[in-house]
């Protein structure tokens, strides 16, 4: 059986016109699956009858399950979401005022082994579906909607996505991007580009297909000003350095679209005047902002979480060098679910990328 939640519209297009249907059949799909929830073909009332029994016997819409719960003291949740018999992932909603943000994940575990961040330390079993990521934003939803959260001005009770979970989303490109199409589709969930943000350490030539099909907001996790001690966090920038990075990076701001940089602040390893000097000098001229990410501890964690005073100054010289720059919020820290934490259950690991 095909599983219509890993298809986005033009697929579904081509899905109905196969059984000699017309191309308003995907939008009346999306719509019920989508903006009514409803999962059951029985209960799609607009469709004929016998499309109704057909696609009981050629088609599914199956999600993954929430296996687990647990919510933190500032009100941020985390789900243990099951896939399959041996691997599960985790997503983490965000609440603040005026505005609900999920955190979603791409992969389970992760290949490219960056030193500071516990899914790395998982390994790696697969790419997730599109169905599979779409549906923890369709999970998350009837949840937060049942439990009374609303986003004023919003059609959904999730008002921004964040692919910063496990994994690195543009190494499941082709998956990615149809879920991130059906998060800004009309006869789905209607978000705006600016409401979705996707999380990178820089897979360049996928970044420059990420702006040419899909342009959603851009995080580039970055963590350090230069190449030697990039190499030593992010082992990936070995491929793809710096330089070439940055200037993905001023292309696709094009348009006047900003550009995040995210960077952990790992005591003693990059929080120095030093780094921050050389750090301004790296981002300047770009449209950018700076998000400072105090490093979040997991088990085993080589590293320890700078001091607020070190943040502190470390951002004002940024400031001063007339970038944006703020200091992220600890968000769900006491149950593991702040950056960098997110682990899951992870089977059959595999090699890791050089």
């Amino acid at each position: 059986m095909i599983n219509l939640l890993n298809l986005d519209r033009e697929e579904l297009i081509t899905f109905f016109a196969e059984l000699g249907e017309k191309s308003f059949r995907a939008t009346q799909i999306m719509k019920w699956v989508y903006q009514k929830n409803v999962l059951e073909f029985a209960d799609m009332t607009n469709l004929s009858k016998d499309l109704r029994q057909r696609l009981q016997t050629i088609a599914c819409l199956k999600l993954p399950e929430i296996q687990t719960m647990q919510i933190a003291q500032d009100g941020t949740r985390k789900w243990l979401v099951q896939l399959d018999s041996g691997n599960s992932i985790e997503m983490v909603f965000i609440p603040e005022e005026g505005r609900n943000t999920l955190c979603i994940s791409s992969q389970v575990g992760c290949a490219l082994d960056c030193t500071f961040c516990a899914t790395g330390k998982q390994g790696f079993n697969r790419n997730l579906t599109t169905s599979e990521i779409i549906g923890q934003l369709w999970l998350a939803e009837q949840i937060i909607i049942a439990d009374g959260y609303v986003t004023e001005n919003f059609k959904h009770a999730i008002s921004n996505v964040v692919i910063m979970g496990m994994g690195e989303p543009l190494t499941n490109f082709d998956n990615v991007v149809k879920a991130m199409r059906i998060m800004l589709d009309d006869f789905a969930y209607g978000l705006s580009r600016r409401r979705i943000t996707l999380s990178t350490v820089g897979i360049i030539p996928a970044l420059i297909k990420l702006k040419d099909q899909c342009p959603v907001s851009l995080a580039i996790s970055l963590h350090a000003p230069n190449n030697d001690l990039r190499n030593q966090l992010i082992p990936i920038n070995k491929k793809y350095p710096l330089a070439d990075l940055i200037k993905t990076c001023r292309d696709y701001t094009q348009g006047n679209r900003h550009v995040t940089f995210e960077y952990v602040m790992l005591k003693d390893i990059n929080d120095s005047p030093f780094h921050a000097k050389e750090l301004a000098k790296l981002l300047h001229g770009i449209l950018a902002k700076i998000n400072l990410i105090p490093f979040n501890p997991f088990p085993n964690a080589a590293y320890q979480r700078s001091t607020t005073e070190t943040i502190d100054n470390f951002r004002n010289i940024l400031i001063q060098a007339g970038l944006v720059t703020i200091t992220r919020k600890i968000r769900g820290d006491d149950i593991n679910a702040a950056c960098g934490q997110l682990a899951g259950k992870v089977q059959n690991m595999r090699a890791k990328v050089d």
